[in-house]
């Protein structure tokens, strides 16, 4: 992985719309240092990298300096891996195409590559997860939104523009499709999401009539745990939730395996967590829907990053890749 050792650690950047969180990382995936800041809070994107800057570099120089770093690792939303830019991201202040990775690279003189999030999580787990190994598999991240990261023989699928990859926006439902953030209707994300979830709840609770503990939550304050804890607790309507949630989702796997014949779908994030609850539907779903040839040769896994890391790590993971600047 790092075969020059006088350069043992890389720097894990991941860009949030809320907070951005950083870290020196070694080889094995251990966080030796880390700090956040507020991403929201700088309108300039040359400010923004400022004081990114200004927190990481004392934590590089407690780690022996600039010189002991191999390389800086960035995920963020709508970030394109070729041009290290991040492009008209819908989330953060900055608009339009920001050469993010360029700007690491000249204020620290670190080589510095930069790919989307969902991407960077399948890195990192391909470098210190379950993916440990794998040449071919899929990562489906299950947040606000539902992201994804192909592997085929051991290479990131980025397409010819850098955007590849975007199964939370492949359309699951024509009929009366649920509209969508990207403004189309029927998009996987739209239901498999922990909004998509919230969404379902809100719908089930006005289409049925029967108890439930979610009805002692305002509608529009429903989330995606408040259905699991109802859930765990027996509650028949948020137990049909997660059924409908993973019927759809395992469908849409299904079709993603005749795509690329993946050894594993790996699931991340807190949707994810909810165990039997929603990992049971999704097999059954899976297996009733996944053609012949395909049938009992993708394991469905669970990520094994810690959720408080994985973004540090998926991202951390881009920067053992990276030559040294000339």
């Amino acid at each position: 992985m790092n075969s020059n050792m006088e350069k043992p650690y890389v720097v894990g950047i991941d860009i949030g719309g809320t907070n951005t969180v950083f870290g020196i990382v070694d080889a094995r995936g251990t966080i030796l240092a880390s700090g956040s800041i507020k991403t929201g809070a700088y309108e300039r994107a040359e400010d923004y990298v400022d004081e990114v800057c200004k927190n990481l570099l004392p934590l590089i120089i407690a780690n022996g300096g600039v010189d002991k770093i191999k390389g800086i690792g960035i995920g963020a939303p709508n970030g394109n891996y070729y041009s290290g830019t991040i492009e008209f991201a819908p989330n953060l202040p900055w608009k339009g195409v920001i050469p993010l990775a360029a700007m690491f690279e000249e204020r620290l003189g670190i080589p510095t590559a930069l790919t989307n999030d969902a991407n960077a999580a399948a890195i990192g787990e391909m470098t210190y997860g379950a993916a440990r190994g794998m040449k071919d598999f899929i990562m489906i991240t299950l947040g606000t939104g539902v992201g994804s990261g192909i592997v085929i023989n051991g290479q990131m699928v980025y397409g010819h523009d850098g955007f590849a990859g975007e199964l939370g926006h492949t359309i699951i439902r024509r009929e009366n499709g649920r509209l969508c953030g990207c403004g189309r209707h029927g998009c996987l994300e739209t239901y498999c999401s922990a909004t998509g979830v919230a969404r379902t709840a809100r719908e089930f609770l006005t289409a049925r009539t029967e108890p439930s503990l979610l009805r002692s939550i305002p509608a529009e304050n429903i989330t995606s745990k408040d259905v699991y804890d109802a859930a765990v607790q027996g509650d028949k309507l948020a137990q049909d939730i997660f059924d409908f949630t993973g019927t759809i989702l395992g469908e849409a796997l299904a079709d993603f395996i005749a795509f690329s014949s993946p050894e594993a779908i790996i699931l991340f994030g807190g949707l994810a967590k909810s165990g039997d609850y929603i990992f049971k539907p999704i097999q059954k779903a899976l297996d009733d829907n996944v053609l012949t040839i395909y049938k009992g040769k993708a394991k469905l896994m669970m990520s094994e990053l810690k959720d408080s890391d994985a973004a540090v790590l998926g991202a951390s993971a881009l920067g053992w890749e990276l030559r040294d600047i000339k």
